[in-house]
């Protein structure tokens, strides 16, 4: 596995953009998402052999910058993380693959290729671990709650809200990658379940 040079202060200065970046998103995507998202990819990361924790400490800072759900006009959302980390003082290598891993992230991207993902994930396997922790955060108590704030966020009613946890969220334990992903998703994934019966509970006809 290649090392690369990733010294305090790159780390530092990228938390710093990434903080200002996302405090323009809504509750569901902002800097408390990223945050979340580190801490889990670090903790899979420690536990999963042949990936950088540097690596995977940019990646989950950066995962969401150039996001298309939120993307400037003008921005080039393929290049934004590779151009931020160059004006920071990376190399050309380390930029790359960082842009590479956060461009493999994308659930909707896998679904409609999945043996890019594979392949990636060949080259580099520190994808695996950010694409796991940011789909954590996706599932379980917080995932409920980041739906709906996303669900507010463009007007959608709740009923509308709460079909995203089948059409999406459930399916998910089933795309981790790592050890560690699918036993963490396995307990979220079920906290989900019972938020789906606790709703039918209060919204059926019977009243309960």
């Amino acid at each position: 596995m290649a090392e690369f040079d990733v010294d305090a202060a790159l780390i530092a200065k990228v938390t710093d953009y990434v903080q200002e970046y996302m405090s323009h998103y809504d509750g569901s995507h902002d800097f408390n998402h990223i945050k979340r998202v580190l801490r889990l990819a670090q903790h899979i990361q420690a536990r999963t052999p042949n990936t950088s924790r540097p690596i995977v400490t940019l990646a989950a800072l950066l995962h969401d910058v150039g996001d298309k759900k939120y993307v400037k006009p003008g921005e080039d959302a393929s290049r934004l993380i590779h151009a931020t980390l160059k004006s920071y003082g990376a190399t050309d290598a380390l930029a790359e693959k960082v842009q590479a891993i956060c461009l493999g992230v994308s659930y909707s991207s896998e679904v409609k290729d999945p043996s890019r993902v594979v392949a990636l994930i060949e080259e580099h396997p520190e994808l695996a671990v950010v694409q796991d922790a940011d789909r954590l955060d996706a599932i379980g108590a917080v995932g409920i709650g980041r739906t709906f704030a996303f669900g507010a966020a463009k007007g959608r009613a709740l009923e509308d809200t709460i079909e995203h946890f089948e059409d999406k969220l459930l399916k998910l334990e089933g795309m981790m990658k790592t050890d560690t992903g699918r036993e963490l998703a396995k307990e979220r994934s079920e906290r989900i379940r019972k938020m789906q019966e606790w709703w039918q509970l209060e919204t059926g006809e019977v009243v309960q």
